[in-house]
């Protein structure tokens, strides 16, 4: 079984910076691409960044120039760093990651719990 785990939520101020962490841990032959999305009450779920496995990026138009999405493969590990944050960033975070179980096994998605990033006025 795979799990995957973000962390690095909480409270900041507009203008402020925050880091947010992703580790998938199991049976894993390898990572094809991760990435982040976020939701907030009344809105539809929205992707911000994904990564592949050649460390292509792309980015929403909201979040360029002021998030950064990287990874490290050793550590099955993402990172989302943001930077500028404004109060319509607030939402629950999920991460995500595409991956495959063996060399035989199809790509699947699977997804943390996700953390609340909340930023003030």
């Amino acid at each position: 079984q795979v799990q995957v785990v973000e962390s690095g939520g909480g409270l900041v101020r507009a203008g402020g910076s925050l880091t947010l962490s992703c580790s998938a841990s199991g049976s894993i032959f390898s990572i094809d691409v991760m990435g982040w999305y976020r939701q907030a009450p009344g809105k539809q779920r929205e992707l911000l960044a994904f990564i592949t496995s050649d460390d292509t990026t792309n980015y929403a138009d909201s979040v360029k120039g002021r998030f950064t999405i990287s990874r490290d493969n050793a550590k099955n590990t993402e990172y989302l760093q943001m930077n500028s944050l404004k109060p319509e960033d607030t939402a629950v975070y999920y991460c995500n990651a595409d991956l495959r179980r063996s060399s035989w096994s199809p790509r699947q998605r699977y997804w943390g719990q996700g953390t609340q990033v909340t930023v003030s006025s």
